[in-house]
């Protein structure tokens, strides 16, 4: 106990003109997730921000942060709704609080109960945005495999489509990463934790003729590249803003819907493979999700698509209600 309270002392002090500051629990707690947790900079730059938001909301209200109420952090949280927030980032704000006062408490700085007390605001189930055959078909045709930049954007798309990976771990895929002999890639998700998704044929294909024909011409002798699978024009490692770019780019050049993002093709992977009849755990475990019941919307989706279909080709589905037959 005495090594936590140091620790928590190295996060929290008192700052002239700012007594008992939060700011610095906040970043301490940021270190946490990034070093302990190993969140990705991304998701660790939208907690940072949330609770900084909040750290300045106590601070213009008079609230003690570390000492807070149930009252006030509904009072927190009944302000955003105020001020415009949806559901969905209310939602977020109260899960970061939770965390961060979770961590305050084994760390000795401030006790948890107020905001593990809180009820989150119900959010409405949205079903996953997928695509069509078609769509895929016509986003892969945009890609101009005569040049080393569409030979990599082919294979890139080839990958989101072919593993259900996130885009952020398709950025951080190495060469090696991808065994083009077992068929198969090692993705490293949330929580730097692995798995390994095999691949389709021509996903592969298309993986190897990348490597072999195009990924040397993109390698330059200034690029910090170095064995990352994805590079720039100037050498560089794609970062996932630079991929999500690109497929942006394929989107609007398809014509398709300009809202599609990377995740709809990881969407598309998961309804897919349960459409052909694999079981909820094993879609578990390729997604990489942490809990089954993330997994299960995807459940829903396949239902909705397979009544979809029922009703559009059973012959009785389109008529209108009948009478009851005489027996």
């Amino acid at each position: 106990m005495g090594g936590a309270r140091e620790r928590g002392a190295t996060s929290v002090e008192d700052e002239p003109g700012c007594p008992r500051s939060l700011e610095r629990a906040v970043a301490g707690y940021c270190r946490h997730l990034a070093s302990v947790r190993r969140l990705s900079d991304n998701t660790v730059r939208a907690y940072r921000t949330d609770l900084l938001s909040y750290a300045a909301w106590a601070r213009r209200e008079g609230v003690d942060p570390l000492d807070v109420t149930h009252a006030e952090l509904r009072r927190y949280l009944a302000e955003l709704a105020q001020a415009g927030y949806s559901t969905r980032t209310r939602a977020r704000r109260l899960s970061a609080l939770r965390g961060l006062y979770r961590w305050m408490s084994r760390e000795g700085l401030s006790g948890g109960e107020a905001a593990a007390a809180l009820a989150s605001p119900r959010l409405a189930r949205t079903l996953p945005h997928t695509m069509s055959d078609a769509d895929v078909n016509a986003l892969l045709a945009t890609c101009d495999t005569t040049t080393p930049a569409g030979m990599r954007d082919r294979a890139f798309l080839e990958l989101l489509y072919a593993s259900g990976a996130r885009v952020s771990e398709v950025s951080g895929l190495d060469v090696g990463d991808v065994d083009l002999a077992r068929g198969q890639v090692s993705l490293f998700g949330k929580g730097s934790k692995e798995r390994i998704v095999p691949l389709y044929d021509v996903a592969l294909e298309w993986v190897r003729r990348y490597l072999e024909e195009a990924r040397p011409s993109l390698v330059r002798p200034g690029g910090s590249g170095g064995e990352a699978l994805l590079l720039s024009m100037r050498g560089n490692r794609m970062s996932a803003d630079a991929l999500r770019s690109s497929f942006e780019r394929h989107v609007a050049a398809a014509g398709l819907d300009s809202s599609l993002t990377p995740h709809a093709m990881r969407h598309t992977f998961a309804t897919e493979l349960l459409d052909g009849g694999a079981d909820l755990r094993s879609v578990q475990e390729l997604l990489g999700h942490e809990s089954l019941s993330t997994t299960q919307i995807y459940t829903h989706l396949s239902v909705d698509r397979l009544r979809a279909a029922a009703s559009a080709a059973h012959p009785r589905a389109s008529r209108g209600p009948t009478r009851k037959p005489q027996l």
